[in-house]
């Protein structure tokens, strides 16, 4: 799998940022507008930046223009695509089928909400896509998937529909198991909220629909 990080200009701890980068490692660093100077700061060159670069330091711009090897992807700032959007093309374009996205939460939430909507079209890519920030692991689930408890990301795994209803869940391994049931948008909003693994390994199977999957800390 070719694995690319996508670094927004929104909300970014530095220290959790730094971590994730020990742990994991990445094949292509996609900048968004003001992002690039969050890369800057974790000491990264992009293969690419992305953007309208109203909100970026002219002097970091500059800095990273007088790189050859980097792709730019310049825009108005009057568009119909968000800079995030932009960057996720540009992901799988370059072949990326695996994209962590950093600094897509935290701030305004139309565009946390747009960001999570984005997450869909990886989905429908074949692509694996999540959201990171310090407490949020955010993800889509169009089939089941295994919990591994000793490399879990945090205490909580949640669950919500995204498309309007979801068929046959069956948890296994939490300490709130389900066995085949459904769940539809705005009703029993709190059935999958904040269940825990209990056991080293848990799952989740369901017949039909689309999950949002939260893993979570305190």
């Amino acid at each position: 799998m070719k694995t690319g990080l996508i670094i927004t200009g929104g909300k970014l701890d530095l220290a959790f940022a730094g971590s994730f980068l020990e742990n994991e490692s990445v094949d292509c660093v996609i900048s968004v507008d003001a992002g690039l100077e969050y890369t800057k700061s974790l000491g990264l060159v992009p293969q690419a930046v992305v953007g309208d670069f109203d909100t970026i330091k002219p002097a970091i711009l500059e800095e990273y223009k007088a790189i050859p090897e980097i792709l730019w992807d310049v825009h108005k700032p009057e568009k119909d695509e968000t800079d995030t959007e932009l960057a996720v093309n540009t992901a799988l374009k370059l072949g990326c089928n695996r994209i962590f996205i950093l600094g897509a939460t935290g701030g305004r939430l139309d565009h946390e909400w747009s960001n999570l909507h984005l997450l869909k079209q990886c989905l429908d890519l074949k692509a694996e896509a999540c959201l990171l920030d310090t407490q949020n692991k955010v993800s889509l689930l169009s089939k089941g998937k295994t919990f591994f408890g000793p490399r879990k990301f945090g205490k909580y795994v949640s669950f919500l529909p995204l498309t309007e209803k979801v068929c046959g869940i069956t948890l296994t391994g939490f300490k709130y198991p389900l066995y085949e049931k459904s769940i539809s948008i705005g009703a029993e909003a709190g059935l999958c909220i904040s269940n825990e693994i209990v056991e080293e390994n848990a799952s989740i199977e369901f017949h039909d629909g689309i999950l949002i999957c939260v893993e979570s800390k305190d």
